[in-house]
């Protein structure tokens, strides 16, 4: 692990030794949506429908910044909502499964289609229903506000929380330990 992951947060990846070899293998990141790309929080109009979801613009350019990469992004949620779907649509993510009751199936099945083993994996996820997925990733992640069940069986524990840039930290890390990071990062700069 080089000294040059050296950020401002209170998680230091030396907290996580087996995070940056991880993170390194890493051919597809899978995410929650409720807790990771979203603070958890859902807003029902009058109607009984959701009405509102916050996303965090630095989680939106670190997924597309993966994708130049060659790296995709799935979502894998328990919910159904028109929002989700309208922010995959903006930042390219073709594989949306909404509604999903065993998350672990709809993970398996995106895998089948890519031709990827769970091991190529990083999965991050927030509370129960994301256990049953994230057991056989190459890299399990959450945010930092995560129940601590999900903390239990993390390979590595964001120092920010869920639509708090939660993802981006996480996408940061990948590029880092596969060496583009710096690449990545001048070409932003000229």
């Amino acid at each position: 692990m080089p000294s040059a992951f050296n950020t401002h947060n209170t998680n230091p990846l030396a907290q996580y030794p087996q995070a940056w070899e991880r993170a390194g293998a890493v051919k597809l990141l899978v995410l929650d949506v409720d807790g990771v790309l979203t603070n958890g929080q859902v807003w029902i109009s009058a109607d009984g429908k959701e009405s509102l979801k916050a996303f965090d613009i630095q989680d939106g350019l670190g997924i597309k910044l993966l994708e130049q990469c060659g790296i995709p992004t799935a979502i894998i949620t328990g919910r159904n909502s028109k929002m989700v779907l309208a922010r995959c649509e903006e930042l390219g993510i073709k594989q949306v499964h909404m509604g999903v009751a065993n998350k672990a199936v709809a993970l398996d099945q995106i895998l089948k289609g890519l031709q990827l083993s769970a091991a190529d994996c990083a999965v991050m996820g927030d509370d129960w229903p994301d256990l049953a997925m994230m057991k056989n990733a190459g890299f399990r992640i959450c945010p930092a506000q995560a129940h601590d069940a999900v903390k239990e069986v993390a390979h590595f524990v964001t120092s920010r929380t869920g639509g708090n840039s939660a993802v981006r930290e996480v996408c940061d890390l990948i590029l880092k330990a596969q060496n583009r990071y710096e690449e990545l990062l001048s070409k932003a700069s000229s």
